[in-house]
């Protein structure tokens, strides 16, 4: 490919590059380029909103370069201030670790592990002495760190920004010398951090990495952000028919951008499929989805699956089995609402109250309206929950 033909696939689902004229030229050294990934597990799945950059870095590897994810083992433990108006939790070295074992092997449904180098930043961070942190801090001004919008909205309004929060940026800034980075990839929320990068890379002796900044992805709210906190998102991990189904289940002004970030589809066939027939168009995005994460083969499952369950308005005869957590059950009865938390088909016991008061929440086809059910775990056994239009479980009895 010539370097326009790269810079063509690169732009992709990008909104700023900086700069392009700099990514131009390392691209024509012809030398493998080191694209660093920084990423926080914060939580335990792979979202498509997460994907974005994660499918930018796998752009690069169809160049033949080398994909440098960091996992921030450590700088999950101060908590990225990103876009936040209060202080972020930290979370415990214990709730990082399982974060870190999930996610890392959800990471190649995405990525070439051939062309993965994962590194931890514990390895540098954690070892560095209070002298070393001192000195990475004359490396930045006080002015600068205060020009990040979140710090500078919290300081007006006389809302509390945490010192660690200010180390923060230095942190994932430090990581880039640390790989010797050539490219960063973040979404739009992390252009503050990806440049302090860039700056100390230049205190370090070596050349700014060029920053590419990757839209947030809106979730399936078709409002808010992709966030495991609020319940809209897709993770890679997902059934191929909870996949498809949640897919479907998109407004329809999300069609573009959500071809866009989460699939290879050219756009301009994208958009005219799209201007022909909005909905046979959700149908191939959520195919194509499904695709990716799954196979071509179960794609085609999960679409005649929806189309038998809904376009046909047939009785569900087929779901995936979930169990009855043994802890859920007190004198052999279970809550409803407790017991569709904790499957995940809602964020929180109060949202799924509010789904059943919705009428959104089925038992083998009937409706269940009393957001406060209490029901016999036995007489769940086999029936067929069904949360929203396309979430559907077998309920199992422990045996």
């Amino acid at each position: 490919m010539t370097v326009e033909e790269q810079l063509a696939l690169l732009r992709r689902g990008t909104t700023e590059i900086i700069s392009e004229a700099d990514l131009a030229e390392k691209l024509k050294s012809g030398k493998p380029l080191r694209v660093k990934l920084g990423v926080d597990p914060t939580v335990a799945h792979v979202t498509l909103g997460w994907a974005v950059v994660l499918r930018k870095l796998r752009d690069f590897q169809k160049l033949g370069h080398t994909a440098v994810l960091i996992i921030g083992d450590f700088t999950a433990q101060i908590g990225d201030p990103s876009g936040k108006s209060k202080t972020r939790p930290q979370l415990s070295h214990d709730e990082v670790v399982r974060n870190v074992e999930a996610v890392s092997k959800q990471v190649y449904k995405i990525l070439d592990p051939a062309l993965t180098e994962i590194t931890y930043n514990a390895d540098w961070l954690g070892t560095m002495t209070f002298v070393d942190v001192i000195k990475l801090c004359s490396k930045y001004t006080v002015a600068r760190i205060m020009e990040r919008d979140d710090f500078t909205n919290r300081w007006n309004e006389h809302r509390p920004i945490a010192m660690h929060e200010i180390l923060y940026p230095l942190c994932q800034g430090y990581d880039s010398v640390m790989v010797n980075s050539d490219v960063e990839l973040g979404g739009t929320d992390q252009k503050f951090n990806n440049l302090v990068g860039r700056d100390l890379m230049q205190h370090w002796g070596q050349e700014p990495q060029v920053v590419m900044l990757c839209p947030l992805l809106i979730g399936t709210d078709g409002k808010e952000k992709m966030s495991q906190s609020l319940g809209n998102y897709i993770s890679v991990v997902d059934s191929p028919n909870d996949m498809y189904g949640k897919t479907m289940s998109i407004p329809d002004e999300l069609l573009d951008n959500w071809f866009e970030l989460c699939t290879d589809v050219p756009m301009a066939e994208a958009r005219q499929a799209i201007m022909s027939n909005p909905y046979e168009a959700k149908k191939r995005l959520a195919r194509e989805i499904v695709g990716l994460y799954h196979s071509v083969e179960e794609a085609e499952m999960a679409d005649q699956f929806f189309k038998e369950t809904f376009s046909q308005r047939q009785q569900v005869v087929e779901a995936e089995d979930a169990a009855i957590p043994h802890d859920l059950i007190a004198d052999g009865v279970v809550a409803l609402a407790n017991l569709i938390a904790s499957l995940g088909l809602a964020k929180s016991n109060g949202a799924a109250r509010d789904l059943i008061k919705a009428g959104a929440v089925s038992l083998d086809a009937e409706k269940v309206m009393d957001p406060f059910a209490k029901l016999q775990a036995i007489e769940l056994d086999g029936k067929i929950l069904r949360v929203g239009r396309h979430q559907f479980r077998t309920l199992r009895l422990a045996r």
